[in-house]
């Protein structure tokens, strides 16, 4: 059963199509101060924000699988992906899976860290969460 409703739709900044759609992500991401490439959903079909509340949602065609290189994380996102967004901060994600060895375990919070630590937070419903660095470590410099 979908979380989005008529009602929602009815209060929400409302966008069709997936090139309108991946534009209004990132700037979405962007405003609230979370990494650009968070949701690297493909063919959307719709979007939408209903900004009162901070409830977003995000529909694609199919399924998709996407392997965060950096983390070495396999992460699945459903064909609706919802949460409530405030800044630094996704709550009450639903639609987003990460492979943990063997098992896909869903995310319900991910939360950006002050800037200065560099840091992003994933949460599961179980109450475990795990960090990572935002940021590639520096590497040195020169040949010495």
């Amino acid at each position: 059963m979908s979380l989005v409703t008529e009602e929602a739709k009815a209060k929400a900044e409302f966008y069709q199509g997936n090139d309108l759609c991946q534009e209004k992500s990132k700037v979405l991401l962007k405003e609230l101060g979370l990494p650009n490439g968070l949701l690297p959903l493909e063919d959307m079909e719709e979007c939408g924000y209903v900004r009162e509340t901070g409830f977003v949602w995000l529909k694609q065609k199919r399924k998709t699988e996407h392997k965060f290189e950096k983390i070495g994380k396999l992460v699945s996102y459903a064909t609706e992906v919802t949460a409530y967004v405030e800044p630094n901060k996704i709550k009450k994600l639903t639609g987003v899976k990460t492979k943990e060895l063997l098992l896909w375990i869903t995310l319900s919070d991910i939360y950006v860290d002050d800037p200065p630590t560099g840091t992003i937070t994933f949460h599961i419903p179980a109450g475990l969460s795990r960090t990572f660095s935002r940021v590639p470590p520096s590497r040195p410099t020169g040949a010495g």
